[in-house]
């Protein structure tokens, strides 16, 4: 299964599209949209039909192709401005994800380097740009899962958090490939997985996820999570991440640090996976990452039903930034990270 697809020109139709599963209404529907207007995926992104750190910054690739495709009848300056704008809309919609700002750049880069030759020299360049972007996650997330499998045991209760799956990334996942890919190693595995709330991604997502894989998977509340590794009924975590800084902090899912904690104090491995375009390097430190704040009604609500009172305050996070000391390794693409935390852009670092 992939979160999103390129759609190319056929009988049936002579537009480039693209195809989502919107993420929002899953487990009870399984509903696909098709598009080739940029501003529905720049929404979808905002409203989290589209999430996850790599499947964000690939529908934002093909975001600026369907723009490019969109205005290529253009003279030069003015597709040029209406791609600035593009880009501008698809970089609002998330402030967290380094993933969507690390693909929206190439695209940009992209744009710059091609116009030169023309209006559709560009249009051409972005599309195939888009493309490399897709491809490139799909193997990442490969490269995640085989080198976590190494790190998971024979037998091995593993807690996740949030969904990291297939639906999160335009490939086959990261912390839950490494689980998926130990799974059909032959190993035995138990997965423990956070509801995470307000916006339920472990019980809507995960769970739906690995249920249709036929792995052994356990929902649990956010607040089960400590009793079970009281209990010692949890072997190691492997959760994701949406930014890691050269130090090695991690914005993760809101609850990603208390768990990070918890793991820490019960002596239980904490790993992150993700990929090579998750790590901003650029910022350093986990207090200079831009956390996303989101709406009260996602706590305040449930299926659009009230469950706290009117008017109350509301503080809601999305995301929390776990210290490296709390990390006992960070799964990438290229080879599996540990402490002292020094991340290079140099690709053997």
């Amino acid at each position: 299964m992939r979160s999103l697809e390129w759609i190319q020109p056929s009988v049936e139709s002579a537009r480039y599209k693209l195809r989502f599963i919107d993420q929002t209404k899953l487990p009870t529907e399984e509903i696909y949209i098709t598009t080739d207007d940029y501003h529905i995926v720049a929404n979808a992104i905002r409203k989290l039909g589209i999430r996850g750190a790599p499947a964000i910054g690939v529908a934002a690739a093909y975001g600026v192709a369907l723009a490019a495709i969109k205005y290529q009848d253009c003279a030069q300056e003015l597709f040029h401005a209406e791609l600035l704008k593009a880009i501008n809309e698809l970089q609002s919609t998330r402030p967290t994800a380094v993933n969507l700002f690390w693909a929206l750049d190439r695209m940009k880069n992209k744009l710059e380097n091609s116009l030169e030759e023309g209006v559709q020299n560009s249009v051409s360049k972005l599309i195939d740009e888009a493309l490399k972007i897709h491809d490139e996650d799909i193997r990442m997330c490969e490269a995640i899962g085989r080198n976590g499998a190494e790190l998971i045991p024979l037998d091995a209760a593993i807690l996740t958090h949030c969904n990291t799956g297939a639906l999160a990334t335009g490939g086959d996942g990261t912390a839950q490939n490494v689980i998926v890919t130990a799974f059909r190693q032959g190993k035995r595995i138990k997965v423990f997985a956070c509801e995470t709330r307000p916006l339920l991604q472990g019980a809507r997502l995960t769970a739906w996820e690995l249920t249709k894989l036929g792995i052994d998977i356990t929902l649990i509340t956010d607040n089960t999570a400590a009793f079970l590794m009281q209990q010692k009924k949890i072997d190691l975590v492997i959760t994701g991440a949406d930014r890691i800084t050269t130090k090695g902090y991690v914005a993760n899912k809101v609850g990603t640090y208390s768990i990070a904690s918890l793991a820490k104090l019960h002596k239980i491995p904490f790993y992150v996976a993700a990929p090579t375009s998750t790590i901003d390097f650029n910022t350093k430190e986990g207090k200079d990452i831009i956390i996303e704040e989101r709406n009260p009604d996602e706590v305040t609500e449930i299926a659009g039903k009230k469950i706290a009172p009117a008017g109350v305050k509301v503080y809601s996070p999305a995301f929390d930034i776990t210290p490296p000391e709390l990390i006992s390794g960070i799964i990438t693409d290229i080879k599996i990270l540990y402490s002292p935390y020094e991340l290079s852009n140099e690709p053997n670092r």
